[in-house]
C-alpha cells in the first residue's frame, strides 16, 4: 500500500492518537550507541540509560539539581579538597541487591578506565572512598566548586552484578567490543530492561520496587524503544498512532502534526550546538588534494571556510527557522557564553576568497567532509547545504555521510580531517567545552578534540579551572580560553538546536533543554 493512502486509512482511525495510560510508543532518530553506562558520552545513550540507571545527581527540567543516589553533598567543612555525599537509604538494583556506597566507589573506578568516555568529567577526583555504607568521600584534585556538575550522567552499577557478568573492563566501544553490559543493564532506576535488539527496538516496564514510587508520577508502565531513521516514517509513525512521543522531529512536518487531531508539538531551546572540526594539526592530510601540506593548518583558510557558510540560510531553508546561528561553540545556557562572541560569525564571500588567495589557495582545493546522518535535526542536510556555500569559494567538498555508530569514532580516533559535531554541556559551564574540545588530546582529556590543537600554557589554565574557587578569576580565565578558541577559529560554528517533541495529546511533560526526556516524570491523561 502507498504511504499516502496508508496514512489516510490509519488517520480515520487513530485521528485522536490518545496516549495509552499503560505504553510509551516512543521513537527518535538513532538508537543508544551502548548501555555500557561508561562507554559513551552520547545523549541519546544517556537518555535510554536514565531510565534503567541513576547518577547520584540529576537535573530537572529548569536545570536545578536534583537529589537522585545521593540525597546530601557538600564540601567537607574542615577539607575543601574533599566532598561528602550522603547516599539514599532502602535503595535496591533489579535483581533485589542492595545499594551501598561500595557500588558507588566501584562504579567511579570503572569510569575512570582508559576505555571509559566519562573519565574527563571526573578528572579531578583523585579517590572515592566509602566512610560507611551510605556515606562516600570523593577526594580532588585541588577545591572543586563545580564537581556535582560532572555528575549528572556518571551511572552507578552494581559491583556484584558487574563481577558476576564479566563486565568489569568498560567496552572498547571504537574496537568493536561487545559485553554484557552494552545489551544488558541492572541499575536502580524507574524502569527495568525486558528487551534489547540495537537499532530495533527497546523494551522496559516500570520498576515495582523502585524507591521513589511514591514520588514521582510513574504513570508509564511499558517504555517501547523504536529508532527510525527516516524522517518520513517517523512522522507517520506518530501519525498512524503506532509512535505517541516523537523526538527528533523533523522541522519540514511540525505545522503538519501539531494540526493533527490529537497530536501537540512542544518546543525549547536546546542546550547544544552544532559545528565543523577542521584538523590542522597534521602536517599533512589525506582527505583532500593538497600534497605536501594541510591547508587547514592556516587560521586563513579556516576563517574563510567559516566566513562562507551562510547561517541564516541554513536558517531559514534547511530548518525552517528551527534554529539560532551561533558565532561560538557554546550554548546560552552555559558560563562563559557571551553574546557579543556569539555574533562573531557572519557571512563574507569576497573577504573569504581573499582570505584564500593570502593563504595561497587562490584556486581551492578538495577535501572530504564527514557528516552523521541520525543524530542531529537535519545533519546530513546541513552538510549539503555548507558543501554547496564552501564551493562558491572554490573549495570542493566531497561529503560523506553514515550512522553515527561509524562516524563518531572517526572523531575519537583521529581518522577524519573535516568533520560534523555537535555539544551539548550538561555540566551548564565552559570547562566542560574546554575538557572535551581544546584541551590537547591526551588519554583522559581532549579524547572529542579532533581539531589536532594543543597548547601546553591553554592546557594548563584549562586544568585550573576545575580547582579556582576565586569565582571572578576563574571566569576571567574562561574569557582568556574564550577568546582563543575564537581566534583560531578551532571550529566553524553553525547554530544553536531548537528542541521539538511530538507526542499525543492529554501528555505531561516539558521539553528538556537536555533532549534527555526522563519517562518517570510524564503524566498521561
Amino acid at each position: 500500500m502507498k504511504l499516502t493512502s496508508f496514512l489516510s486509512a490509519t488517520l480515520l482511525l487513530s485521528s485522536t492518537a490518545l496516549v495509552s495510560a499503560e505504553t510509551l510508543k516512543w521513537a527518535r532518530a538513532g538508537d543508544a550507541l551502548t548501555l555500557d553506562p561508561h562507554s559513551q558520552n552520547e545523549g541519546p545513550s544517556h537518555t535510554i540509560r536514565h531510565q534503567m540507571y541513576e547518577p547520584l545527581i540529576i537535573r530537572d527540567v529548569t536545570g536545578a539539581f536534583e537529589p537522585a543516589l545521593a540525597t546530601e553533598w557538600a564540601p567537607k567543612t574542615d577539607d575543601p579538597n574533599v566532598w561528602v555525599f550522603k547516599l539514599r537509604e532502602g535503595v535496591t538494583f533489579h535483581d533485589g541487591a542492595a545499594f551501598t556506597a561500595e557500588d558507588v566507589v566501584f562504579s567511579f573506578e570503572r569510569a575512570k578506565q582508559p576505555n571509559s568516555d566519562m573519565k574527563e568529567l571526573i578528572g579531578s577526583i583523585t579517590e572515592v572512598r566509602a566512610v560507611d555504607d551510605m556515606t562516600i568521600e570523593m577526594v580532588t584534585d585541588g577545591p572543586n566548586p563545580i564537581l556535582p556538575s560532572n555528575l549528572t550522567n556518571l551511572f552507578i552499577m552494581d559491583k556484584d552484578w558487574t563481577e558476576a557478568n564479566n563486565t568489569v573492563n568498560v567496552q572498547d566501544f571504537e574496537g568493536g567490543e561487545i559485553t554484557y553490559a552494552t545489551t544488558n543493564a541492572n541499575g536502580t532506576g524507574p524502569y527495568v530492561l525486558q528487551s534489547r535488539e540495537p537499532d530495533v527496538k527497546t523494551v522496559m516496564t516500570k520498576n515495582e520496587s523502585y524507591w521513589g514510587i511514591d514520588q514521582f508520577p510513574l504513570e508509564v508502565t511499558e517504555i517501547v524503544y523504536t529508532p527510525i531513521q527516516n524522517a518520513a516514517t517517523r512522522v507517520a509513525a506518530l501519525l498512524s498512532g503506532e509512535v505517541n512521543f516523537l523526538q527528533d522531529m523533523p522541522v519540514q512536518d511540525l505545522q503538519r502534526v501539531d494540526g493533527a487531531d490529537g497530536l501537540t508539538v512542544k518546543q525549547a531551546p536546546q542546550n547544544r550546538v552544532i559545528f565543523f572540526g577542521m584538523n590542522q594539526g597534521a602536517d599533512d592530510i589525506e582527505a583532500d588534494n593538497v600534497d605536501g601540506a594541510n591547508p587547514l593548518a592556516d587560521v586563513r583558510v579556516r576563517q574563510a571556510m567559516s566566513k562562507a557558510i551562510n547561517r541564516d540560510a541554513i536558517k531559514q531553508v534547511v530548518m525552517r527557522g528551527q534554529s539560532e546561528p551561533a558565532g561560538m561553540i557554546a550554548p546560552p545556557f552555559v558560563n562563559g557564553w557571551t553574546a557579543e562572541m556569539d555574533a562573531e560569525s557572519s557571512t563574507d564571500m569576497d573577504a573569504a576568497k581573499a582570505l584564500l588567495a593570502e593563504a595561497g589557495y587562490e584556486d581551492g582545493f578538495s577535501i572530504r567532509l564527514d557528516c552523521p546522518n541520525d543524530r542531529y535535526i537535519n545533519d546530513e542536510a546541513i552538510c549539503q547545504a555548507a558543501v554547496g556555500m564552501l564551493g562558491q569559494i572554490g573549495i570542493t567538498v566531497n561529503l560523506d555521510a553514515k550512522p553515527k555508530a561509524q562516524h563518531f569514532p572517526l572523531i575519537t580516533d583521529g581518522q577524519t580531517d573535516f568533520y560534523m559535531l555537535g555539544w551539548g554541556v550538561p555540566t551548564y559551564d565552559s570547562e566542560y567545552v574546554f575538557n572535551f574540545l581544546v584541551h590537547g588530546r591526551e588519554s583522559d582529556i581532549g579524547t572529542w578534540n579532533g581539531t589536532g590543537f594543543d597548547n601546553d600554557d591553554l592546557d594548563a589554565k584549562i586544568k585550573s579551572l576545575a580547582s579556582n574557587t576565586d569565582l571572578e578569576a576563574r571566569n576571567a580565565d574562561i574569557a582568556d580560553i574564550w577568546r582563543v578558541v575564537q581566534d583560531e577559529a578551532l571550529y566553524i560554528p553553525i547554530h544553536h538546536q531548537v528542541l521539538n517533541w511530538g507526542m499525543a495529546d492529554g501528555m505531561g511533560i516539558e521539553v528538556d533543554p537536555e533532549d534527555q526526556p526522563k519517562v518517570k516524570y510524564f503524566t498521561v491523561n
